[in-house]
C-alpha cells in the first residue's frame, strides 16, 4: 500500500523549481507573497529564511560538480506531526511538539531521547507516517565531542542522539533517516520518490501551535534487485569486470564456499572535523554544528549498511571554534594534503577522518580524499564541501567511498555498471545526480576486489558496547543481553535467541563461529575467514566464541607470490601486479633491462619523478623504485586519469624485442600511480619506500618475540601487522614455543543436515528385512516356546 491521500492542508505551497539556471533571492515566485499573509506566523523573517535557505540550496548544488540539473525539483511547505497516545485512547493522533526527550531523563548531561517515535508529514497531496527508531550504532561507545576555547581542546563525553532510521508505514522497502534534535532533518523515501525536510528556521518558539518545515521531492526510482543478489556469472555479460581477480578466485572456492570478507558485517570507526566557517553558519554553537554532523553520518550509515555491509560509527566531531587549524583554500589537492598532516596528530582512534569545509573548491567534485587510503594515518582522509544535510551525506558517501577503493564511474561506463536512468543515477557517476543512494554494480564489485586484496583490514572489529542505552532489536549485544537478532534478523540465527535471550542450551546466536544448527560454537581450529592473498592470516575459530577473532594480515615484508613478491600492507606488491591493477590482466612487468637502461637517464621514458621542470635520475640502486615499465599496455588506464600520452619504448635485447612502456596516471588525490608503489620488492631483502630502495629492516617495525636459534614464532607461526605471532594449529604461546595439539584440524563445514547415503539405505533395507523375519518367527515357533514356558513360571510375578 502507498502513502494514503489527505485532504491539501491550508495554506500549502508547491513549487517546482526548474535547478538550471540556479534560483535567486529576487526572482522567488510571486505565489510566496501571495500565500504568506493566510499564516500569521509566517511572517518576514520566514520569508527571509526561506529565500536564504533556496539560495543556499542552490549554491550548494550548483557547486556540487557531481550534482545533474535536468530534473524538476519540487519544494512544499508543511507542518509535520508528532504521533503519540493519549489517556484511554486506544489509536494515535497527531501533536505539533516535535520534541522526541524523554522527560527525566539525562546521560552525561544530555538530553536522552525516545527509543521510538512515528511521525504524520502532509505534503504533495499525500499523508506520509514515518516509523522511527533510534540508530543505537551511529555513536560508539566513546564517543566525543571536541571543540576549543582559549586555543585548547574542550573534550566532552557523549552528546546528544535523536538520529533515527525507520520506514514509510504501509510502503514495502521504504526507507527514512532522521534526526529530531531541531526540528526534523533528513530523508524518506518510498521506492519512487526521495523526499528531504528540514525546519524553515533554525530557531523556533515552542509555544507556537505548528513549526513549518520545508520538503523536497525527487525522482528516486526503484532499486534494482540485481544489486542484492550479484551473480558470479554476470562476469560473462560485464567483460571489463573480469579483471577484478577475486571473481576467478571465488570461482574456484564455490566448490567448498564459506562466509567472505564483503557478506561478513564490517564496521567503519569515523571522526569528523568542521571548520570555522561551518560552525560561524550554525550561529557559533558548536551543540548545533555537532548535531549537523552526527545528522550527516546517520543519512551516510543508512546508506552503506544495506549495500556495502558496512555500518559508519561516529567515533568523535571536531568543532573548529576560534579558528581554522589548517589554511582553508579552493584547492582540494593542496587542503587534502594539509589535513593529511594535522589528521596525524588527532589522537583519537578512527579508521577516517574527514573535513566539513564551507568552501567552494575551484574543482570537478566537491570532494577528495586518497583512494584505498581507509586505516592508513596518513591517507585515510577526505575533505569535503558543506551544503545541506543531504547534499552532504551524498559528497561524504562518494569520498569515503574513495578511501575504500570504489572509482568514479564515467558516463561510458553506466551502461555496463547497470546504473540505469530509473534509479535517479548511482552515487559515484560522475556526471552525476542530486539525491543518489545507489551504489551500482561495478562499485559493490570494486569494494568486494579491494577486500579481497587485502584491504579495509581494519573494519572487522565490531563493536560490543555503543553509546546509547540498551535496546533489543538493534543487533548490538549490549549490558543485559545474551544476543541480539536485530530487526532484520540478518547477522542471526533465530532459533537460537528469543527476546535478546539464549535459547537453552544455546551457546551462540550468530557469527561465523557460530553453528546455526546446533546454537553451538564451532570447535577451536575451524576456519571462519579466508586468507584472501599470500599476505593475509586465515582466521579460525577459538571453540570459545561465535565471532571470528580480528582480521589480521602478515607484517610488512614477508615474501609472497613465490618469493616474487613482497608484503605490504596486506597487499602482496610486485611490479607485475601493479601493472595489472592500473592496465588490465594482460599486461606485464617490463624485463629489468628497461628499468636498469630508462630510469637511470632521467627522462620523459624513464625517471625518479620531477623537480620543477626537470626529470631526477634513479641511482643505479633504486631503478626499480622509479618510473613503472610495463609490457601490453591498454589504450586507457584501468583507474585514475592518463596525464599526457602513453609513452611507448622498445628495445632489441638478446635476441628479442622487449617492450618498455610506461605513462603517468593521476588518481583524483593527485597520486601518480605511474611510479613503483611503495613496498614492492627491489632486491633481496629490499622493497622501495619514496622511490628508494631500502633494506626491510630499515622500516623499523615492532618485532615478534624470536627463540634461541633467532627464529621469529619459534619458526611454528608468522608475525602479524600487529606484532604478535599468529601460531600454527598444534602450537600456541606469546612465542608459538608450546604444543598445544588439536583432535580435529579439519573439522567439516556446517552444512546443515544431510540426507541419508546410499550405503545408509542400502544396510536400513537388509537390517528392515531381518527385524521383520524376527516377528514374524518370535510370533510362531520360539516365541509361543518361551511364552508358554514363562505361564507356568512359578517365580513369575504379576499377571502373564
Amino acid at each position: 500500500a502507498g502513502p494514503v491521500p489527505a485532504r491539501a492542508p491550508r495554506c500549502r505551497l508547491l513549487l517546482v523549481l526548474p535547478l538550471l539556471p540556479p534560483l535567486a533571492t529576487s526572482s522567488r515566485p510571486r505565489a510566496w507573497r501571495a500565500a504568506a499573509p493566510s499564516a500569521p506566523h509566517w511572517n518576514e523573517t520566514a520569508e527571509k529564511n526561506w529565500g536564504a535557505l533556496a539560495d543556499e540550496d542552490n549554491t550548494s548544488q550548483q557547486n556540487s560538480s557531481n550534482i545533474s540539473y535536468s530534473n524538476a525539483l519540487q519544494k512544499e511547505i508543511t507542518l509535520p506531526s508528532r504521533l503519540i497516545y493519549y489517556i484511554n485512547q486506544d489509536s494515535e493522533s497527531p501533536y505539533h511538539v516535535l520534541d522526541t526527550k524523554t522527560r527525566h531523563q539525562q546521560k552525561h548531561n544530555k538530553a536522552v531521547h525516545l527509543a521510538q517515535a512515528s511521525f504524520q508529514i502532509e505534503a504533495f497531496g499525500s499523508k506520509f507516517i514515518l516509523d522511527l527508531t533510534l540508530n543505537n550504532g551511529l555513536l560508539s561507545s566513546d564517543y566525543v565531542e571536541i571543540h576549543y576555547e582559549n586555543g585548547k581542546p574542550q573534550h566532552s563525553k557523549g552528546g546528544e542522539h535523536c538520529y533515527y532510521h525507520g520506514s514509510i508505514r504501509g510502503v514495502k522497502d521504504s526507507r527514512a533517516a532522521l534526526s529530531t534534535c531541531n526540528g526534523l532533518h533528513g530523508m524518506f523515501e518510498d521506492n519512487t520518490f526521495v523526499y528531504m525536510i528540514e525546519p524553515l528556521e533554525l530557531i523556533h518558539d515552542e509555544k507556537s501551535t505548528g513549526r513549518p518545515h520545508i520538503i523536497q521531492k525527487s525522482l528516486a526510482g526503484q532499486y534494482s534487485k540485481q544489486m542484492k543478489n550479484l551473480s558470479l556469472e554476470s562476469n560473462d555479460q560485464w567483460p571489463f569486470l573480469s579483471e577484478l581477480q577475486w571473481l576467478k578466485r571465488r570461482r574456484k572456492r564455490a566448490v567448498n564456499p564459506s562466509r567472505g570478507v564483503f557478506e561478513e558485517m564490517k564496521y567503519l570507526e569515523l571522526m569528523i572535523v568542521n571548520d570555522h566557517k561551518t560552525y560561524k553558519k550554525y550561529r557559533s554553537s558548536h551543540a548545533h554544528t555537532n548535531n549537523f554532523a552526527k545528522s550527516v553520518v546517520n543519512l551516510v550509515d543508512s546508506i552503506y549498511k544495506e549495500q556495502l555491509n558496512t555500518r559508519v560509527v561516529l567515533v568523535a566531531v571536531e568543532t573548529w571554534t576560534e579558528k581554522d587549524h589548517i589554511e582553508i583554500t579552493t584547492n582540494p589537492v593542496q587542503m587534502l594534503h594539509e589535513f593529511s598532516k594535522y589528521r596525524q596528530r588527532i589522537k583519537q582512534h578512527a579508521d577516517a577522518v574527514h573535513l566539513i569545509s564551507r568552501v567552494t573548491f575551484h574543482y570537478k567534485r566537491s570532494s577528495l580524499s586518497y583512494f584505498g587510503g581507509v586505516c592508513s594515518r596518513t591517507r585515510g582522509v577526505g575533505v569535503n564541501e558543506y551544503g545541506l544535510p543531504m547534499a552532504v551525506a551524498q559528497v561524504l558517501s562518494q569520498s569515503l567511498a574513495q578511501n575504500l577503493g570504489i572509482q568514479w564511474e564515467p558516463s561510458s561506463r553506466k551502461p555496463k555498471c547497470d546504473c540505469t536512468e530509473s534509479w535517479g543515477g548511482c552515487i559515484m557517476e560522475e556526471t552525476g545526480v542530486s539525491h543518489s543512494r545507489k551504489f551500482s554494480k561495478c562499485s559493490i564489485l570494486e569494494y568486494r576486489d579491494f577486500l579481497q586484496r587485502g584491504g579495509g583490514a581494519c573494519l572487522f572489529n565490531r563493536p560490543t558496547k555503543l553509546f546509547e542505552p540498551t535496546e533489543c532489536g538493534n543487533g548490538y549485544v549490549e549490558a543485559g543481553e545474551e544476543c541480539d537478532c536485530g530487526l532484520l534478523h540478518v547477522e542471526c540465527y533465530g532459533l537460537c535467541c528469543k527476546k535478546c535471550s539464549l535459547s537453552n542450551g544455546a551457546h551462540c546466536s550468530d557469527g561465523p563461529c557460530c553453528n546455526s544448527t546446533s546454537c553451538l560454537f564451532q570447535p577451536r581450529g575451524y576456519e571462519c575467514r579466508d586468507a584472501v592473498n599470500g599476505c593475509d592470516i586465515t582466521e579460525y575459530c577459538t571453540g570459545d566464541s561465535g565471532q571470528c577473532p580480528p582480521n589480521l594480515h602478515k607484517q610488512d615484508g614477508y615474501a609472497c607470490n613465490q618469493n616474487q613478491g613482497r608484503c605490504y600492507n596486506g597487499e602482496c606488491k610486485t611490479r607485475d601486479n601493479q601493472c595489472q591493477h592500473v592496465w588490465g590482466t594482460k599486461a606485464s612487468g617490463s624485463d629489468k633491462f628497461c628499468y636498469e637502461k630508462l630510469n637511470t637517464e632521467g627522462t620523459e621514458k624513464g625517471n625518479c619523478g620531477r623537480d620543477g621542470d626537470r626529470w631526477i635520475q634513479c641511482s643505479k640502486h633504486d631503478v626499480f623504485c622509479g618510473f613503472l615499465l610495463c609490457t601490453n599496455l591498454t589504450r586507457a588506464p584501468r583507474i585514475g586519469q592518463l596525464q599526457g600520452e602513453i609513452i611507448p619504448t622498445s628495445f632489441y635485447h638478446q635476441g628479442r624485442v622487449i617492450d618498455c612502456s610506461g605513462a603517468h596516471v593521476i588518481l583524483d588525490d593527485d597520486t601518480d600511480v605511474g611510479y613503483v608503489e611503495d613496498g614492492t620488492p627491489c632486491g633481496p631483502s629490499m622493497m622501495c619506500l619514496d622511490r628508494k630502495c631500502l633494506q626491510i629492516q630499515a622500516l623499523n617495525m615492532s618485532s615478534c618475540p624470536l627463540d634461541s636459534k633467532g627464529k621469529v614464532c619459534s619458526g611454528h607461526g608468522v608475525c602479524s601487522n600487529e606484532a604478535t605471532c599468529i601460531c600454527d594449529f598444534t602450537w600456541a604461546g606469546t612465542d608459538c614455543s608450546i604444543r598445544d595439539p588439536v583432535r580435529n584440524l579439519h573439522p567439516p563445514k556446517d552444512e546443515g543436515p544431510k540426507g541419508p547415503s546410499a550405503t545408509n539405505l542400502i544396510i536400513g533395507s537388509i537390517a528392515g528385512a531381518i527385524l521383520v523375519a524376527a516377528i514374524v518367527l518370535g510370533g510362531t515357533g520360539w516365541g509361543f516356546k518361551n511364552v508358554k514356558k514363562r505361564r507356568f513360571d512359578p517365580t513369575q510375578q504379576g499377571p502373564i
